[in-house]
């Protein structure tokens, strides 16, 4: 097989030379904006699903609400600050608050709805330390038991598809914060 042509160091680029992959047309900016419209669609969906559907949220249900609006914030906050540094913390603070959505969800399937009630766990702790619950009461407020609230969307456990959020935000935390800084 022949070449054709001279190839890219014979004809004089070094390490220096630009590289022949397209430049990625989905950069950490819209990385971000796509993990803040997942997790506020979240919460859109859980909010549609109460106040629509009657699907009363458990304190377990509440607090994963929290923690998607934080990630939301936290992708906010890095389409804004767009520094390397930007990048860097609020990548992190999504992939942090994603982990704690996977725990909390992962605790509510297995530990949280077969018991007959979840009161007094550290959902319910951090739900009334951090007072939402009387401020937005129809977004933040707790109304079921765990038990009560655990239910089946298409099937499948609605919290095993609040966990695969959880799980696609921490791979896109991961994705923002392995890639090379932009020169």
């Amino acid at each position: 097989m022949r070449r054709r042509g001279p190839m890219p160091r014979e004809i004089g680029f070094g390490a220096d030379a630009p590289r022949f992959a397209p430049p990625s047309a989905f950069g950490a900016g819209r990385w971000f904006g796509a993990i803040a419209l997942v997790a506020l669609g979240a919460v859109g969906a859980a909010l549609m699903s109460q106040h629509a559907f009657g699907m009363e949220p458990c304190p377990w249900c509440v607090l994963q609400r929290l923690i998607f609006v934080g990630i939301a914030v936290a992708a906010l906050i890095g389409t804004a600050w767009r520094a390397t540094a930007g990048r860097l913390v609020a990548g992190a603070l999504v992939l942090l608050l994603a982990l704690a959505g996977i725990a909390s969800a992962a605790w509510q399937h297995f530990y949280a709805a077969p018991s007959g009630s979840c009161n007094l766990t550290l959902a319910d702790k951090i739900i009334n330390g951090i007072g939402l619950d009387s401020m937005l009461p129809d977004v933040f407020a707790p109304r079921a038991t765990c038990a009560d609230a655990a239910v089946n969307l298409f099937g499948v456990p609605y919290d095993f598809w609040s966990l695969g959020l959880f799980v696609l935000l921490a791979l896109a935390a991961l994705r923002i914060l392995a890639a090379r800084p932009v020169r």
